[in-house]
């Protein structure tokens, strides 16, 4: 059976909850589970992380768990009849002071600050840009607009201000206590919801220190404001990764600008060494039907083609009516793209150079075992660096990274091609490479004859050293 390089991001919700159905999803392809922090209670967060732990003992593979936080609430308050509905010329005022309900005539907000962000002349964007309006006036907390484009108005719906420049910090007090509740269920990934810059990230970071408890999780940049776009290297330099998150970027920047921004976004997250996750609406339609969009297939088949590490699934797992059919859907979508890909290795090593010892033989790896035709790649990796880097080339020769730290190993279900095995450390030599042999026979990946190329660090278990590369000849 082929194997699939891309990875399957899956949100958990009331849709997916049900141990067995969950259990079915992980078999079927989820990678990495999404515990959305906009929802629940942390006690609920808690609960939902042991059902994916035993849910993933259950299917004999282990899966990450990501805890994405809610970040600052930019939004309407409530109405009195629940929604309004909003006329193109219309006057409607949006006030941080209005304390009753909303009507006709207005609403409160639940974000304060609004009138301090914006002047005459704006446009917001109210629910992901199906409402727009333009700001006419501020009058202490009242922005005083009118209705440019209409429609259905409901509680709490999103506030965006077209071009950015909302100054909502990217942490709020919610998202700290969130920090720790993510820290206490050891959340592999913390994603952290509209950063502006590297300095949002670094705080978010040295908060999951504080609150870790010597557990560290990798950290992913949700990349949805304008703002984030110009300061994304230096966003990607303090982060672990990102996600492409195109729906409240799409509202920021304009849906025309996105697909370009995603190509860009994907290649300057692999070559700067950092993984990358594709959102939002891949698969929309299957919340509510059991077959994809043709639309959707494209979608999701070219950022495989781009080169993203994983496809993420929101509404369609956590609250739709196929969550595990959208998962197999999913899951032969990325593998058909990958069949496709005509990628030459040999161009990513063009102009290239190498400094460190482990990173040019993770390198030196690639390349040999692409020339080979080799069955495996195995890296024997503490960190994990060596299975990242090599996992940041597209080739057709699967990465087998074996690891004797479980939180490595649940890091690694993120990398593109990698398939992260726990392997107790040897610290001889000559008995780690048996072992390794002995895991990939096991597992059917190597058969007597079969060619594969190894990495390994000497003297063995100390992390970063990876200094050894050997093509062995299966026995």
């Amino acid at each position: 059976m082929p194997t699939r390089a891309t990875k399957i991001v899956a949100t958990l919700g009331p849709a997916s909850s049900d141990p067995a159905l969950l259990e079915a999803m992980i078999r079927a392809g989820v990678n990495v589970v999404r515990l959305n922090f906009s929802h629940g209670t942390a006690q609920d967060h808690i609960d939902r992380a042991a059902l994916v732990r035993e849910a993933a003992q259950r299917a004999g593979r282990e899966v990450g768990i990501m805890a994405d936080l809610q970040g600052p609430k930019i939004r309407v308050g409530k109405f009195a009849q629940g929604k309004i509905q909003l006329v193109p010329g219309e006057k409607f005022v949006l006030d941080a002071a209005r304390t009753e309900p909303g009507d006709q005539a207005g609403v409160g907000l639940d974000y304060k600050e609004l009138p301090r962000d914006v002047k005459p002349g704006d446009t917001l964007l109210l629910n992901d840009g199906l409402i727009v309006l333009t700001v006419d006036a501020v009058q202490g907390a009242a922005v005083h607009t009118t209705v440019k484009l209409g429609g259905e108005l409901s509680n709490n719906k999103g506030i965006n201000k077209q071009g950015g420049g909302l100054t909502a910090p990217a942490l709020t007090a919610k998202d700290m206590d969130d920090i720790k509740t993510a820290m206490g269920l050891k959340a592999d990934y913390v994603a952290v919801s509209f950063p502006k810059n590297a300095t949002d990230m670094e705080l978010a970071r040295q908060l999951c220190a504080v609150a870790g408890g010597g557990h560290k999780p990798g950290l992913i940049a949700k990349i949805e404001r304008a703002e984030a776009i110009p300061e994304l290297a230096n966003i990607l330099k303090a982060s672990d990764g990102i996600m492409v998150a195109r729906g409240d970027l799409a509202v920021e920047v304009g849906n025309a600008a996105v697909p370009a921004l995603q190509k860009h976004m994907i290649r300057l997250a692999r070559e700067m060494d950092k993984v990358v996750i594709t959102a939002t609406q891949m698969m929309e339609s299957m919340i509510v039907n059991p077959v994809p969009t043709r639309a959707e297939v494209s979608d999701v088949a070219n950022a495989v083609l781009d080169g993203t590490d994983a496809v993420m699934l929101s509404a369609e797992t956590a609250a739709g009516r196929f969550p595990l059919e959208t998962v197999k859907e999913m899951a032969a979508i990325c593998l058909e793209a990958e069949k496709a890909d005509l990628h030459e290795l040999g161009a990513d090593f063009q102009g290239k150079t190498f400094t460190r010892i482990d990173h040019s033989i993770a390198m030196g790896a690639l390349f040999t075992a692409h020339h080979l035709g080799a069955k495996a790649i195995v890296a024997l990796t503490d960190s994990g660096s060596t299975a990242l880097w090599m996992s940041r080339h597209i080739v057709r020769t699967p990465i087998y990274a074996m690891t004797p730290n479980l939180n490595t190993q649940r890091r690694m279900t993120l990398y593109r091609n990698v398939r992260p095995l726990l392997m107790e450390t040897n610290v001889d030599r000559d008995n780690a490479l048996a072992d390794a042999e002995a895991h990939l026979k096991k597992r059917g990946i190597v058969q007597s004859g079969d060619v594969y190329a190894i990495t390994v660090g000497e003297p063995m278990g100390q992390p970063g050293g990876t200094n050894t590369l050997k093509i062995c000849r299966a026995a």
